[in-house]
């Protein structure tokens, strides 16, 4: 398990660590606002993009092989990342990267889902949820550190050549610990699925990530209006591809299932925010506070402390209480939020860490339950010959949500910040809170996890 989680815990650092550190690109390598918003983007996209791809491909063709492929494939693009010669090598090496995370990622969950029964898999499978919040808190806080330290004169550069050496352990690790699992009924990949899933991600997230850096243009709004044509097309082929016999890349009898079918529009709105939460944070306090990044990191410590201690009670608690325990979640990261709100737009500017402290606390335990919540809870009953599907349905979910969300309440952010910080993290703050209560409230809809 912990050699798995060497894979999402890497990918998931290096989506956040590179926010706080493109200031610094930006000076080094005279990168211009759409190229490092690229960078960023690039990433994301090609991650969220072949999530559920790397799942097939483990599905049919192993899932520990998957593993080192795209494990030896993010270690590679981490040294190319770090070593760039310039803004167009390093967006390209990034979009590789994202490639090979995606890879990695879905097989970690199917070998939980496929090899592991009962208390053993809820808490391989809580880990893993806590992993990726854990990384995300991480991200700021040892970018932030890198960036102070100035390792020899490099910069930025250590941020991605960190992974190399994590990368190489894991490699060796894991040909020797992992289980080697694949499905008895393995399936081609789905092409036209693939194309489609692909063209709707791209022209929802492209125009979202690039509109305000590009000023709006009309191709941008062409691009977003293909998205949803793209969506009914997908829908329409995959069941078409489900009536003829075959396994399509989303099949909906899987999305049909109750956990599924309940579980994944709650994710969407969770993971929205959880994104955009870290993103306008950091760029609260370092723009609006002025504090460095080394601050800017140290400040989002409390929630961290408080995600990791709620991660390790989650298994057990969601084993005897089930879907309270994401309800719970939700209500505690509504008040955390609330307090956070309520704190910083009051004291603006003279905010201090423990002004900050009791909210991010409040809400860092409350999105340990959920996060957990959320993963034990809808992927309860998805079959064992279904597992890198599933996994890589749910983690495309929240990849993609979380993209979105930066997108999307990140540039309302930037918009409303151009009038004050205070007002802007407030409204967003705002907009999350009451997401949290919908979501509390719809939870009681799911079903309890099996055991």
């Amino acid at each position: 398990m912990i050699v798995l989680l060497i894979g999402p815990f890497l990918s998931m650092l290096d989506f956040f660590i590179t926010n706080v550190a493109l200031p610094t690109i930006d000076r080094d390598l005279n990168a211009s606002p759409a190229a490092l918003e690229l960078i960023v983007a690039g990433y994301g996209t090609a991650y969220t993009l072949f999530l559920v791809v790397g799942g097939r491909l483990g599905d049919a063709f192993g899932r520990r092989r998957l593993f080192s492929y795209g494990l030896f494939g993010f270690t590679v693009t981490s040294l190319l990342c770090g070593i760039a010669p310039g803004v167009g090598f390093l967006i390209t090496a990034r979009v590789v990267q994202g490639i090979s995370a995606a890879l990695i990622t879905p097989q970690v969950l199917a070998t939980f889902q496929a090899t592991l029964t009962g208390s053993a898999r809820s808490r391989a499978v809580s880990r893993f949820a806590a992993t990726g919040g854990i990384a995300v808190v991480i991200g700021q806080l040892l970018g932030g550190l890198i960036l102070q330290l100035d390792i020899a004169g490099t910069g930025w550069r250590p941020i991605f050549l960190v992974n190399v050496p994590v990368g190489v352990v894991g490699l060796l690790l894991a040909k020797r610990v992992v289980p080697d699992t694949r499905s008895s009924h393995p399936a081609t990949i789905d092409f036209p699925g693939t194309a489609l899933l692909g063209l709707a991600i791209v022209a929802l997230l492209i125009p979202l990530t690039e509109g305000r850096a590009l000023g709006w243009p009309w191709w941008i709004w062409a691009t977003l209006a293909v998205a949803p044509v793209a969506a009914v097309a997908l829908v329409i082929v995959e069941r078409r591809t489900e009536a003829s016999g075959k396994l399509p890349l989303l099949p909906p009898s899987l999305l049909r299932l109750t956990a599924m079918r309940r579980g994944l529009p709650l994710a969407v709105p969770f993971f929205m925010g959880f994104g955009a939460f870290m993103f306008v944070f950091a760029l609260t306090v370092q723009d609006g506070l002025h504090a460095d990044a080394l601050h800017s990191g140290l400040l989002i410590t409390p929630m961290a402390v408080a995600y990791f201690i709620g991660s390790l009670l989650v298994p057990r608690l969601v084993n005897r209480y089930g879907r309270a325990v994401l309800t719970t979640g939700m209500v505690l990261q509504a008040s955390g939020l609330a307090i956070l709100l309520i704190e910083v737009t009051s004291q603006w500017p003279h905010v201090g860490s423990m002004d900050m402290a009791p909210g991010l606390v409040v809400a860092g335990f409350g999105q340990a339950l959920s996060v957990g919540g959320i993963f034990r809870l809808v992927l309860s009953n998805v079959p064992h010959a279904l597992a890198g599907v599933g996994s890589g349905v749910l983690v495309t979910v929240q990849q993609g949500s979380m993209a979105i969300g930066v997108a999307s309440l990140g540039t309302l952010f930037e918009v409303r910040a151009e009038h004050g910080f205070a007002g802007a993290f407030g409204l967003v703050l705002g907009i999350q809170v009451a997401a949290a209560v919908v979501i509390a409230l719809a939870s009681r809809l799911l079903p309890h996890p099996a055991s």
